[in-house]
Protein backbone atom coordinates (compact mmCIF):
# COMPACT_ATOMS: atom_id res chain seq x y z
CA UNK A 1 0.00 0.00 0.00
CA UNK A 2 1.24 3.90 -0.90
CA UNK A 3 1.22 6.82 1.58
CA UNK A 4 1.48 10.21 0.29
CA UNK A 5 0.06 11.69 3.33
CA UNK A 6 2.76 13.94 5.12
CA UNK A 7 3.01 12.68 9.21
CA UNK A 8 3.46 15.00 12.18
CA UNK A 9 7.45 13.91 13.16
CA UNK A 10 8.15 13.59 16.49
CA UNK A 11 11.61 13.39 17.85
CA UNK A 12 13.35 11.30 20.16
CA UNK A 13 15.17 13.12 22.77
CA UNK A 14 16.63 11.97 26.24
CA UNK A 15 14.96 8.29 26.34
CA UNK A 16 15.39 5.99 29.50
CA UNK A 17 16.88 3.21 28.75
CA UNK A 18 14.69 0.85 30.17
CA UNK A 19 11.94 -1.79 28.55
CA UNK A 20 9.21 -0.98 26.12
CA UNK A 21 6.67 1.46 25.64
CA UNK A 22 2.91 -0.27 26.12
CA UNK A 23 2.55 2.08 28.81
CA UNK A 24 2.20 5.18 26.64
CA UNK A 25 0.32 8.27 28.44
CA UNK A 26 -2.34 8.28 25.40
CA UNK A 27 -4.34 4.71 26.08
CA UNK A 28 -5.43 4.98 22.92
CA UNK A 29 -1.79 4.92 21.02
CA UNK A 30 -0.07 0.91 20.54
CA UNK A 31 2.95 -0.13 20.33
CA UNK A 32 4.80 -2.58 17.68
CA UNK A 33 8.24 -3.81 17.11
CA UNK A 34 10.12 -5.09 13.99
CA UNK A 35 14.09 -6.18 13.54
CA UNK A 36 14.86 -5.71 9.96
CA UNK A 37 18.95 -5.43 10.21
CA UNK A 38 20.58 -2.37 10.58
CA UNK A 39 17.94 -0.08 12.70
CA UNK A 40 19.36 3.03 10.72
CA UNK A 41 17.35 2.00 7.74
CA UNK A 42 14.44 0.70 9.42
CA UNK A 43 13.28 4.19 11.12
CA UNK A 44 12.84 6.06 8.02
CA UNK A 45 9.87 4.33 5.81
CA UNK A 46 7.82 4.24 8.89
CA UNK A 47 8.33 8.04 10.21
CA UNK A 48 7.02 9.46 7.36
CA UNK A 49 3.79 7.75 7.36
CA UNK A 50 0.58 8.67 8.89
CA UNK A 51 -0.49 7.72 12.44
CA UNK A 52 3.08 7.50 13.45
CA UNK A 53 3.83 9.14 16.74
CA UNK A 54 7.17 8.30 17.55
CA UNK A 55 9.84 5.43 16.22
CA UNK A 56 12.54 4.56 18.31
CA UNK A 57 15.92 2.32 17.44
CA UNK A 58 16.86 -0.36 19.89
CA UNK A 59 17.38 -4.16 21.16
CA UNK A 60 15.15 -6.49 22.05
CA UNK A 61 14.83 -10.22 22.41
CA UNK A 62 17.54 -10.91 24.40
CA UNK A 63 18.37 -11.83 27.94
CA UNK A 64 20.63 -9.10 29.16
CA UNK A 65 19.27 -5.91 30.52
CA UNK A 66 20.27 -2.35 28.89
CA UNK A 67 23.21 -4.00 26.54
CA UNK A 68 24.97 -1.41 24.72
CA UNK A 69 25.66 -1.21 20.87
CA UNK A 70 29.15 -3.40 21.36
CA UNK A 71 27.69 -6.10 23.60
CA UNK A 72 24.97 -6.60 21.00
CA UNK A 73 26.52 -6.41 18.02
CA UNK A 74 29.04 -9.24 19.65
CA UNK A 75 26.22 -11.59 19.43
CA UNK A 76 27.23 -11.85 23.24
CA UNK A 77 23.66 -11.12 24.51
CA UNK A 78 20.99 -12.41 22.09
CA UNK A 79 19.26 -9.22 21.31
CA UNK A 80 17.91 -8.09 17.79
CA UNK A 81 18.55 -4.49 16.19
CA UNK A 82 14.98 -3.25 16.03
CA UNK A 83 12.98 -0.44 15.83
CA UNK A 84 9.80 0.44 18.11
CA UNK A 85 6.92 1.94 16.76
CA UNK A 86 4.51 4.12 18.84
CA UNK A 87 1.09 4.50 16.40
CA UNK A 88 -2.26 5.77 16.45
CA UNK A 89 -4.38 2.68 15.24
CA UNK A 90 -7.32 5.15 14.38
CA UNK A 91 -4.88 6.87 11.23
CA UNK A 92 -2.58 2.94 10.39
CA UNK A 93 -3.41 0.02 11.35
CA UNK A 94 -1.02 -2.71 12.26
CA UNK A 95 -1.50 -4.87 9.11
CA UNK A 96 -0.76 -1.66 7.44
CA UNK A 97 2.56 -1.49 9.50
CA UNK A 98 3.41 -5.36 7.92
CA UNK A 99 3.23 -4.65 4.87
CA UNK A 100 5.91 -1.48 5.01
CA UNK A 101 7.78 -3.76 7.48
CA UNK A 102 8.16 -6.80 4.44
CA UNK A 103 9.00 -3.99 1.85
CA UNK A 104 12.35 -2.89 4.07
CA UNK A 105 13.91 -6.20 4.17
CA UNK A 106 14.72 -9.37 2.37
CA UNK A 107 12.71 -11.79 4.52
CA UNK A 108 14.11 -14.62 3.24
CA UNK A 109 17.97 -14.14 4.91
CA UNK A 110 17.77 -15.62 8.80
CA UNK A 111 21.40 -15.13 8.59
CA UNK A 112 21.25 -11.00 8.84
CA UNK A 113 20.17 -8.46 6.49
CA UNK A 114 21.94 -7.61 3.22
CA UNK A 115 26.15 -6.61 4.43
CA UNK A 116 25.11 -7.43 8.31
CA UNK A 117 25.63 -10.75 9.43
CA UNK A 118 24.72 -12.56 12.38
CA UNK A 119 21.53 -12.82 14.75
CA UNK A 120 21.36 -9.73 15.87
CA UNK A 121 20.91 -8.39 12.36
CA UNK A 122 18.31 -11.23 11.71
CA UNK A 123 14.72 -10.21 10.59
CA UNK A 124 11.67 -10.83 13.29
CA UNK A 125 8.28 -9.88 13.74
CA UNK A 126 8.02 -9.55 17.81
CA UNK A 127 4.14 -9.59 18.78
CA UNK A 128 2.62 -7.38 21.73
CA UNK A 129 -0.76 -9.56 22.10
CA UNK A 130 -2.67 -12.42 20.33
CA UNK A 131 -4.00 -10.14 17.65
CA UNK A 132 -0.63 -8.86 16.38
CA UNK A 133 0.15 -12.70 16.39
CA UNK A 134 -2.55 -13.52 14.01
CA UNK A 135 -2.37 -10.54 11.85
CA UNK A 136 1.51 -11.21 11.52
CA UNK A 137 1.40 -14.53 10.81
CA UNK A 138 -1.66 -13.80 8.06
CA UNK A 139 0.50 -11.15 6.70
CA UNK A 140 3.77 -13.63 6.07
CA UNK A 141 1.17 -16.75 4.86
CA UNK A 142 0.00 -14.22 2.36
CA UNK A 143 3.58 -13.34 1.55
CA UNK A 144 4.53 -16.95 0.82
CA UNK A 145 1.70 -17.61 -1.48
CA UNK A 146 2.52 -14.60 -3.67
CA UNK A 147 5.39 -16.06 -4.73
CA UNK A 148 7.21 -12.88 -4.73
CA UNK A 149 10.20 -14.61 -3.35
CA UNK A 150 12.20 -17.80 -4.38
CA UNK A 151 13.02 -18.86 -1.12
CA UNK A 152 11.34 -19.81 1.92
CA UNK A 153 10.06 -16.87 4.13
CA UNK A 154 12.59 -17.05 7.16
CA UNK A 155 11.49 -14.18 9.16
CA UNK A 156 10.62 -15.63 12.73
CA UNK A 157 7.51 -14.40 14.24
CA UNK A 158 8.03 -14.00 18.27
CA UNK A 159 6.51 -12.98 21.15
CA UNK A 160 7.77 -9.42 22.24
CA UNK A 161 10.09 -8.75 25.23
CA UNK A 162 11.84 -5.76 26.79
CA UNK A 163 12.85 -3.23 24.58
CA UNK A 164 15.88 -1.39 25.16
CA UNK A 165 16.53 2.53 23.19
CA UNK A 166 19.76 2.42 21.59
CA UNK A 167 22.32 5.16 22.22
CA UNK A 168 21.44 8.59 21.19
CA UNK A 169 23.40 8.82 18.37
CA UNK A 170 21.69 6.04 16.50
CA UNK A 171 18.35 8.00 17.04
CA UNK A 172 17.13 9.53 14.17
CA UNK A 173 20.24 8.49 11.88
CA UNK A 174 18.64 9.56 8.53
CA UNK A 175 18.15 12.83 9.79
CA UNK A 176 21.47 13.48 11.69
CA UNK A 177 23.71 11.85 8.91
CA UNK A 178 21.42 12.40 5.49
CA UNK A 179 24.52 11.24 3.08
CA UNK A 180 25.91 8.34 5.30
CA UNK A 181 22.70 6.99 5.81
CA UNK A 182 22.13 7.35 1.85
CA UNK A 183 25.55 6.07 1.52
CA UNK A 184 24.92 2.92 3.65
CA UNK A 185 21.68 2.35 2.09
CA UNK A 186 23.31 1.60 -1.09
CA UNK A 187 26.47 0.50 -0.15
CA UNK A 188 25.26 -2.33 1.78
CA UNK A 189 22.75 -3.25 -1.02
CA UNK A 190 19.40 -2.91 0.80
CA UNK A 191 18.21 0.06 -1.69
CA UNK A 192 18.81 -2.46 -4.61
CA UNK A 193 17.46 -5.60 -3.27
CA UNK A 194 14.19 -3.31 -2.19
CA UNK A 195 14.01 -1.85 -5.40
CA UNK A 196 13.89 -5.21 -7.37
CA UNK A 197 12.42 -7.23 -5.16
CA UNK A 198 9.46 -4.66 -5.24
CA UNK A 199 8.92 -4.51 -9.03
CA UNK A 200 5.81 -3.62 -10.12
CA UNK A 201 5.65 -6.30 -12.93
CA UNK A 202 2.14 -5.25 -14.59
CA UNK A 203 3.16 -1.55 -15.12
CA UNK A 204 6.49 -3.28 -16.47
CA UNK A 205 5.16 -4.82 -19.49
CA UNK A 206 2.85 -2.07 -20.09
CA UNK A 207 6.51 0.47 -20.47
CA UNK A 208 7.64 -2.30 -22.59
CA UNK A 209 5.01 -2.50 -25.15
CA UNK A 210 4.74 2.06 -24.76
CA UNK A 211 8.93 2.12 -24.76
CA UNK A 212 11.24 2.21 -27.34
CA UNK A 213 13.78 -0.92 -26.08
CA UNK A 214 16.62 2.28 -25.63
CA UNK A 215 13.95 4.30 -23.51
CA UNK A 216 13.09 1.38 -20.89
CA UNK A 217 16.54 0.30 -20.50
CA UNK A 218 17.71 3.60 -19.54
CA UNK A 219 14.73 4.71 -17.39
CA UNK A 220 14.03 1.27 -16.18
CA UNK A 221 17.12 -0.38 -16.05
CA UNK A 222 19.02 2.74 -15.06
CA UNK A 223 20.91 2.51 -18.78
CA UNK A 224 22.77 4.85 -20.07
CA UNK A 225 22.50 5.83 -24.04
CA UNK A 226 25.72 6.08 -26.20
CA UNK A 227 27.33 9.83 -26.13
CA UNK A 228 26.85 11.29 -29.58
CA UNK A 229 24.21 9.89 -31.04
CA UNK A 230 21.14 10.27 -29.12
CA UNK A 231 18.52 12.82 -29.82
CA UNK A 232 18.95 15.82 -27.43
CA UNK A 233 22.54 16.39 -27.00
CA UNK A 234 23.08 18.86 -29.64
CA UNK A 235 19.53 19.84 -29.86
CA UNK A 236 18.74 23.65 -29.30
CA UNK A 237 15.01 24.69 -29.81
CA UNK A 238 13.57 26.38 -27.56
CA UNK A 239 10.74 24.48 -25.06
CA UNK A 240 10.68 22.20 -22.26
CA UNK A 241 11.72 18.47 -21.60
CA UNK A 242 9.15 15.91 -19.96
CA UNK A 243 9.48 13.10 -18.69
CA UNK A 244 9.04 9.96 -21.05
CA UNK A 245 6.81 8.23 -18.68
CA UNK A 246 4.76 10.34 -16.93
CA UNK A 247 5.17 13.95 -18.93
CA UNK A 248 6.27 15.19 -16.10
CA UNK A 249 8.20 18.31 -16.25
CA UNK A 250 11.89 18.41 -15.76
CA UNK A 251 14.25 20.62 -17.37
CA UNK A 252 13.92 23.94 -19.99
CA UNK A 253 15.66 24.77 -22.91
CA UNK A 254 16.75 27.78 -21.13
CA UNK A 255 19.02 25.74 -18.74
CA UNK A 256 20.63 23.92 -21.34
CA UNK A 257 24.53 23.82 -22.20
CA UNK A 258 26.94 21.85 -24.36
CA UNK A 259 29.28 20.01 -22.02
CA UNK A 260 31.13 18.50 -25.08
CA UNK A 261 29.95 14.86 -23.26
CA UNK A 262 27.59 13.74 -25.66
CA UNK A 263 24.49 13.84 -23.65
CA UNK A 264 21.81 16.41 -22.80
CA UNK A 265 23.09 18.28 -20.00
CA UNK A 266 21.69 21.34 -18.13
CA UNK A 267 22.29 23.57 -15.16
CA UNK A 268 19.21 23.22 -13.01
CA UNK A 269 16.02 21.28 -13.39
CA UNK A 270 12.87 23.60 -14.01
CA UNK A 271 12.35 23.01 -10.23
CA UNK A 272 14.57 21.25 -7.36
CA UNK A 273 11.47 19.65 -6.13
CA UNK A 274 10.64 17.33 -9.33
CA UNK A 275 13.50 15.23 -9.11
CA UNK A 276 15.35 13.31 -6.42
CA UNK A 277 19.39 12.18 -5.97
CA UNK A 278 20.64 8.97 -4.63
CA UNK A 279 23.84 7.61 -4.45
CA UNK A 280 25.22 5.33 -6.88
CA UNK A 281 27.98 3.33 -6.94
CA UNK A 282 27.95 1.30 -9.94
CA UNK A 283 30.95 0.99 -12.18
CA UNK A 284 33.07 1.45 -9.18
CA UNK A 285 32.08 5.01 -8.80
CA UNK A 286 31.11 7.19 -6.53
CA UNK A 287 28.01 9.43 -8.32
CA UNK A 288 24.79 11.20 -7.62
CA UNK A 289 21.96 9.67 -9.74
CA UNK A 290 19.41 11.63 -10.70
CA UNK A 291 15.47 10.45 -10.90
CA UNK A 292 12.10 11.99 -11.92
CA UNK A 293 10.12 12.32 -8.49
CA UNK A 294 6.65 11.12 -9.98
CA UNK A 295 7.49 7.99 -11.94
CA UNK A 296 10.75 7.54 -10.51
CA UNK A 297 12.57 6.70 -13.45
CA UNK A 298 16.23 6.76 -13.86
CA UNK A 299 17.53 9.80 -16.08
CA UNK A 300 21.08 10.66 -15.62
CA UNK A 301 23.66 11.82 -13.03
CA UNK A 302 24.42 15.44 -11.70
CA UNK A 303 28.25 16.72 -11.35
CA UNK A 304 29.89 19.33 -9.66
CA UNK A 305 31.51 20.97 -12.96
CA UNK A 306 28.97 22.75 -14.14
CA UNK A 307 29.19 26.51 -15.64
CA UNK A 308 25.88 27.93 -13.75
CA UNK A 309 25.68 29.59 -10.70
CA UNK A 310 25.37 26.00 -8.88
CA UNK A 311 28.54 24.53 -10.63
CA UNK A 312 26.26 21.81 -11.34
CA UNK A 313 25.66 19.77 -14.49
CA UNK A 314 23.00 17.42 -14.77
CA UNK A 315 23.99 15.12 -17.36
CA UNK A 316 20.85 13.25 -19.11
CA UNK A 317 19.96 10.59 -21.45
CA UNK A 318 17.77 11.87 -24.60
CA UNK A 319 15.78 8.46 -24.06
CA UNK A 320 14.38 9.81 -20.85
CA UNK A 321 13.49 12.75 -22.25
CA UNK A 322 10.57 14.20 -24.13
CA UNK A 323 10.70 17.52 -25.92
CA UNK A 324 8.29 20.19 -26.04
CA UNK A 325 8.66 23.11 -28.18
CA UNK A 326 7.14 26.78 -26.84
CA UNK A 327 4.54 27.03 -29.56
CA UNK A 328 3.11 23.46 -28.68
CA UNK A 329 3.26 24.59 -24.64
CA UNK A 330 -0.17 26.09 -24.02
CA UNK A 331 -1.93 22.53 -26.26
CA UNK A 332 0.04 19.80 -24.72
CA UNK A 333 -1.38 21.58 -21.70
CA UNK A 334 1.92 23.06 -19.88
CA UNK A 335 0.99 26.26 -20.55
CA UNK A 336 2.28 27.92 -17.04
CA UNK A 337 5.68 26.95 -18.10
CA UNK A 338 5.45 30.00 -21.25
CA UNK A 339 6.40 32.01 -18.06
CA UNK A 340 10.21 30.86 -18.39
CA UNK A 341 10.45 32.28 -21.81
CA UNK A 342 8.96 35.23 -21.25
CA UNK A 343 11.91 36.39 -18.71
CA UNK A 344 14.26 36.37 -21.65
Amino acid sequence: MDFHVKSVVYTCKEMPREANYLSDHTSNYRVATFAGGCFWCMVKPFDQMPGIIRVVSGYTGGEVENPTYEQVCSGATGHYEAVQITYDPALISYPQLLQIFWRQIDPTDAGGQFADRGQSYAPAIFYHDEEQHQQALESKRLLEQSQRFDKPIATLILPAKPFYPAEEYHQDYYKKNPLRYKYYQAASGRASFVKEAWRDTNRLEELKQRLTPMQFHVTQNNGTEPPFSNEYWNHQEEGIYVDIVSNEPLFSSLDKFDSHCGWPSFTQPIEQSQVTEHIDLSHNMIRTEVRSREADSHLGHVFEDGPGPNGLRYCINSAALRFIPKKDLEKEGFGEYLRLFEKK
